[in-house]
């Protein structure tokens, strides 16, 4: 599976956010990354932090790939890949943070490949499984970090309330300024507050990135 742009900005996003969280500051924080696929969240979240990442993915070929990638990394010591199915984890620990790029499509027309419809369509792992999951594996003061397309944040935000989580901040992605908004970037906890909204575009009128895409993606994109 090729690495996306949105999901470029996710793990550069996510990092940031758990970097410059105060709660969160410390050597003994873990995270867990569910549906790592190559392993590209892990690693920009190992990049930015101390922690200890668990990596947990279903599919046996993108287990492999992640678990080279991660042990190619400068971060491997902080990484652990782990082939499983997150509904039957059953880690022992809680997590301070919880990164999900989820499948994305429900109900929409899948392609004759297995391993792209258990990756891009909900056949395997749904978005209300992911929110009992991160019941199930997060602290009380943890923090859920999830991507979705934009059409279905709303939705997941009232489902998330359901179980008592709630939106503490949101991105919402544009590709320019003339496009509307095609990706959500949620961060959730448990604790109730005033949410806060903000907007990258991606690339201006001259199809060039913005200076605010580049601020953010300037540590992981060697060309910027």
């Amino acid at each position: 599976m090729k690495v996306s742009t949105d999901s470029c900005i996710f793990g550069a996003t996510a990092a940031a956010f758990f970097a410059d969280d105060p709660k969160l500051i410390n050597t003994d924080k873990r995270y867990l990354d569910i549906g790592t696929g190559t392993g590209l969240l892990s690693l920009m979240l190992a990049q930015q932090t101390t922690a200890a990442i668990d990596a947990v993915e279903i599919d046996n070929a993108a287990f492999e790939q992640a678990t080279q990638n991660f042990s190619a990394s400068s971060f491997s010591n902080q990484l652990a890949a782990l082939h499983t199915d997150v509904l039957q984890f059953e880690p022992g620990k809680k997590y301070n943070g919880i990164l999900c790029n989820p499948p994305f499509f429900e109900g929409d027309l899948q392609s004759g490949n297995a391993m792209k419809n258990a990756a891009k369509h909900s056949t395997t792992f749904t978005l209300q499984q992911l929110l009992t999951t991160a019941d199930r594996l997060l602290t009380s003061d943890g923090i859920l970090a999830v991507l979705l397309p934009y059409h279905r944040v709303d939705a997941f935000i009232q489902s998330a309330n359901d179980l008592q989580f709630y939106l503490q901040q949101q991105i919402l992605l544009r590709h320019t300024p003339a496009h509307p908004y095609f990706r959500g970037i949620l961060f959730l906890s448990r604790q109730q507050s005033t949410a806060h909204t903000k907007e990258l575009v991606i690339k201006n009128e001259g199809n060039a990135y913005t200076d605010a895409f580049i601020d953010l993606l300037q540590d992981y994109y060697l060309q910027l």
